[in-house]
């Protein structure tokens, strides 16, 4: 492994030690694992791995897939810095691309894509697809428009029923300058909570706003039958690589990323997901989440995330392989893609069962019953000596799975679903801070 590695305090890397020949890919990352996935593939398909992280101690530094690391600054503390240090690393000479791991990373991309278009090749949305995308009221308008089904989705300050059941969440997958007037440019956050209002229970609307630091929205509960994602890369408006799973089981019983899940695929879903996708002249990862309503039996789409998602590993170990795909896009073989693959294919986020498990006795949610514990044990443990595939469990690669491990902490619960404090006309309401991506939403 090159230890070369970016200092904090000096982010732009020698290029001399660069081989002429060598073809690189950028993967930044946070402590969320999901980028393991897009290392592992790459650098098994011969391409030199740079990763780059936030902290020194990431998991990821430890695989053998790693081929060099660097750090950047956070994000969260100073998103132009953050992205000074990405064009320092774009800028060698070795390095073709970078992957839109994070929502920070894709609006980075957008937002200054004629720096970035100096030095790399990109697969994503410019700034104005983007905005309809980040942007969860005008998204439910787009899907409206390409006659897709949808939950109900109003801005918080439109809303004044509280007639039904809701749900409250962040109406941006990130807040930035772009999007929030009152942020500098310098600024970024990602709202994860997500909270439900029974049908009659209306909440103390400034306490929310002050609560998301902007005007969330409001989106209409379905209750569900089944539960998609449909993942895909697309350029110019039309797909590349499409996959879709069918979630068996969920990060909280209350919802969130599937962590137990099947290969599958759903007609209705795809043509949905196409005709939405379509409609907004689509460019680079798509991560969208469908609900089957259990009342009429219709799919609805709810949202969608720009970028890498949490069952990547998922895809690539069937056969899709996206990290790949991304790669033969940006450099312009989108011909040599294959995204065939088998269904019922099923595997699990290890950590995540285990968060399953602690749901049960920590979440809840006003809508649903939650299920017995003994009972979900019995199906975890059942279930994982059925289909024993896991994501980030790979014996080849020991020193990342003892890294993982020694990690894990941090990793599986520095997100735990938390009681609300916002003021309720009469009785607390659930709420649960959703995983990284991960999105809020699925976060997958």
């Amino acid at each position: 492994m090159n230890d070369h590695a970016v200092s904090p305090d000096r982010l732009a890397p020698s290029n001399d030690f660069v081989p002429a020949t060598r073809e690189s890919v950028l993967i930044p990352t946070g402590p969320e694992m999901k980028s393991y996935g897009c290392i592992r593939s790459l650098n098994q398909r011969g391409i030199h791995t740079i990763v780059a992280a936030e902290s020194p101690d990431v998991p990821h530094f430890d695989s053998r897939y790693c081929a060099e690391r660097a750090l950047l600054p956070p994000f969260r503390e100073d998103l132009l810095a953050y992205r000074d240090a990405l064009l320092d690393l774009a800028a060698r000479s070795d390095v073709e691309t970078i992957v839109p791991v994070r929502e920070c990373d894709v609006y980075l991309f957008a937002k200054y894509r004629e720096e970035f278009d100096q030095h790399v090749s990109l697969v994503s949305p410019d700034l104005a697809t983007l905005r309809r995308s980040h942007d969860r009221h005008n998204l439910a308008r787009e899907a409206e428009a390409a006659a897709v089904p949808r939950a109900k989705t109003w801005s918080l300050s439109e809303y004044d029923a509280w007639d039904r059941d809701v749900v409250v969440k962040a109406r941006y997958n990130i807040l930035t300058s772009e999007y929030v007037d009152h942020y500098s440019p310098a600024t970024a956050r990602e709202v994860h909570d997500v909270l439900f209002f029974p049908a009659g229970e209306s909440p103390d609307e400034d306490a929310l706003r002050e609560r998301m630091d902007h005007d969330p929205i409001v989106q209409e509960y379905v209750s569900m039958a089944d539960k998609h994602l449909y993942t895909a890369l697309w350029e110019d408006g039309e797909p590349q690589s499409t996959y879709q799973h069918k979630q068996l089981r969920t990060r909280s019983w209350v919802g969130g990323a599937g962590i137990y899940r099947a290969s599958a695929y759903a007609e209705e879903v795809e043509e949905s997901a196409y005709r939405l996708l379509s409609q907004m002249d689509w460019d680079g990862y798509a991560c969208i989440e469908y609900v089957k309503d259990a009342r009429t039996g219709e799919w609805k789409f709810l949202e969608n995330n720009p970028r890498v998602w949490q069952s990547l590993p998922e895809a690539v170990r069937v056969g899709v392989d996206f990290p790949y795909h991304y790669w033969l896009a940006a450099r312009g073989s989108p011909e040599l893609i294959d995204d065939r693959y088998e269904t019922g294919i099923r595997s699990h986020v290890s950590y995540g069962e285990l968060k399953h498990l602690l749901s049960i006795r920590y979440d809840d949610c006003p809508f649903e019953e939650p299920p017995s514990l003994s009972r979900t044990f019995v199906d975890v443990v059942t279930s994982c000596l059925r289909d024993p595939r896991f994501d980030f469990i790979r014996l080849d690669d020991p020193r990342f799975f003892l890294s993982a491990v020694r990690s894990l902490p941090g990793i599986a619960f520095g997100d735990r679903y938390e009681r609300s404090e916002v003021p309720q006309g009469s009785s607390d309401v659930a709420t649960r801070r959703s995983p990284a991506a991960e999105p809020v939403g699925e976060t997958h």
